[in-house]
């Protein structure tokens, strides 16, 4: 079927050829026959096939209309493999969990396309949706990325904000040549679990993501000056006040951890509310 079917550069697709790789992320995964799985982007349906072996039901959710009836066809014998044709971040993920996974624990599995990865990492954490895990393969270089701690060259905003909601774990690298058509960098499977009770809790969440953003924002800037630039209403010294007293007041963003940065969060968010308070 791969060989007829005209793959879309649009869509980011690259179909795995190898049955091996498909076996190895079914088994990272984790799930059995107590879970279900939703399956992004099931392509040709290799990775459907092995998740369909391993757990009670699979939801694949599959954005290209001429990829359906290919897997209709390769599925018509499954009963626990159903093909929804929707954009994931577009459908309702808690009407499906709700409608196909009666009491199973639900895990997520996936070959994403590289150039919506995170948007999908992003959407799948804060929907709080209870996965069990979520197991993905993505480009090599942004599963290296999520993975860095904080002071590493590799650890970013994405990287902060993944790490607030879950914890990371990389599993194995997969060659480009796996791949048809070929993509110019390898992959790598990646284990998100996200946290049932979050380490870090922010007494403001959308503060705490402004301090993050701001954090990151630029690489070279000390975190005093990029806070600055993003609370204007708030004074430089009351800003390296807050710094210093968490860190050194030279530190930038990037080396800091999730929990470092709820703190630094945790006194502006003090600061604005006293200031509120006193006007």
């Amino acid at each position: 079927m791969a060989e007829v079917f005209n793959k879309k550069k649009s869509l980011g697709q690259n179909f795995l050829t190898s049955d091996k790789i498909p076996i190895r992320i079914a088994e990272a995964c984790g799930a059995d026959k107590t879970c279900g799985v939703i399956e992004i982007g099931p392509g040709m349906g290799i990775l459907t096939k092995q998740l369909a072996l391993r757990v009670a039901k699979v939801v694949a959710i599959e954005i290209d209309d001429e990829l359906i009836p290919i897997l209709a066809e390769r599925f018509a014998d499954a009963d626990n493999v159903k093909v929804i044709n929707e954009d994931v971040l577009k459908c309702d993920i808690s009407a499906i969990i709700k409608e196909e996974f009666s009491g199973l624990d639900v895990a997520v599995c996936a070959n994403l396309p590289y150039y919506i990865t995170t948007p999908i990492i992003m959407a799948l954490l804060e929907g709080n949706y209870g996965f069990k895990s979520i197991t993905i393969m993505i480009q090599k270089e942004v599963a290296e990325r999520l993975c860095a701690k904080a002071g590493s060259p590799t650890y970013g905003a994405v990287t902060a904000a993944v790490n607030y909601y879950a914890s990371v774990k990389k599993q194995f690298v997969v060659g480009a040549a796996n791949f048809s058509p070929k993509p110019k960098v390898d992959s790598a499977v990646i284990t998100i679990t996200p946290y049932e009770d979050k380490p870090v809790k922010p007494q403001n969440e959308g503060l705490f993501f402004k301090v993050l953003k701001a954090a990151f924002a630029t690489r070279r800037k000390t975190l005093v000056n990029s806070l600055s630039t993003a609370f204007s209403t708030i004074s430089k010294g009351d800003i390296q006040r807050i710094v210093s007293a968490c860190h050194s007041p030279t530190v930038r963003g990037e080396e800091l951890s999730v929990a470092e940065l709820a703190k630094i969060s945790d006194e502006i968010n003090k600061l604005i509310y006293t200031t509120e308070e006193r006007q």
